[in-house]
């Protein structure tokens, strides 16, 4: 998932209001819940900033109706929070949060990681690292406080995943492996319709991919996978994948190729 980095600052809330201005929505969707209790995504924005945490990016849904009550993402990170990898493959730990303001989300924070050498996310999927969700009503401070902190506490595993995935090597057979099932998990049933070079798409695209380590492959193929840098035959037509814009999707699917790689992790 690319985000716009620009020397590690945070947004601005004009830069944020303009990738996603229902953050700051104030009042409830129409013909919400009397019990639903509205809390705008700004107001997290702000307790988040007091724990440290800035906005690096945001994005919402297109609404076909009730504009600005839509759900949106927003991306935060620590620059206190730094994995530095022993070969230059530095990480950023993210949280991202999603929210929408028609009753029918919780608060819900996501661990990432954002890969300075590529200017790419990962979203974190394992048991280790499940969904924290804060419910609207009666939410407060200290509530928002305790779920980060879980999340911070749990960044050894995230580098433990990191180091598990460098020290697994992978023969070639098992390298097209994870790229044949990462397509099935980006098209679903209609991979079977369609023709992709593998060679091509475990390709590397820079010189600090290049290995056969699990880490170095996975990042690769997730790359492509989510930003379209792949063409595959369909029926007589070669086409050009896209990348994914819908931050829903985009959140699903790198959860679902995280999860992909860690199983090989595990076998190794």
């Amino acid at each position: 998932m690319p985000l716009d980095l620009n020397n590690n600052q945070f947004l601005t809330e004009s830069q944020i209001r303009e990738k996603a201005s229902s953050v700051f929505t104030t009042t409830a969707a129409p013909g919400t819940s009397e019990k639903y209790s509205h809390i705008s995504t700004d107001r997290i924005i702000n307790d988040m900033a007091e724990l440290g945490w800035g906005v690096v990016d945001a994005k919402q849904v297109r609404a076909r109706k009730g504009e600005g009550f839509q759900k949106h993402l927003v991306v935060f990170r620590n620059n206190d929070l730094f994995i530095e990898g022993e070969d230059g493959d530095d990480v950023f730990p993210q949280i991202l949060l999603t929210n929408s303001h028609d009753g029918k989300n919780s608060f819900t924070f996501t661990a990432g990681l954002f890969r300075l050498v590529c200017e790419n996310g990962l979203v974190i999927s394992t048991q280790e690292f499940e969904n924290m969700k804060i419910r609207h009503y009666g939410y407060d401070f200290a509530q928002l406080q305790t779920v980060i902190t879980g999340i911070v506490a749990a960044l050894p595993l995230t580098v433990e995943s990191m180091n598990s995935f460098k020290q697994t090597q992978l023969a070639q057979e098992q390298i097209i492996e994870l790229a044949r099932r990462a397509v099935e998990v980006r098209f679903g049933e209609q991979a079977q319709n369609i023709r992709i070079d593998y060679n091509e798409l475990i390709e590397p695209t820079r010189p600090e991919d290049r290995g056969t380590d699990l880490w170095s492959v996975f990042n690769v193929i997730q790359e492509k996978i989510t930003q379209g840098m792949f063409s595959y035959t369909a029926g007589a037509k070669v086409r050009k994948a896209r990348r994914i814009k819908n931050f829903k999707q985009d959140l699903d699917l790198n959860a679902k190729l995280f999860e992909l790689a860690a199983e090989f992790a595990v076998a190794a």
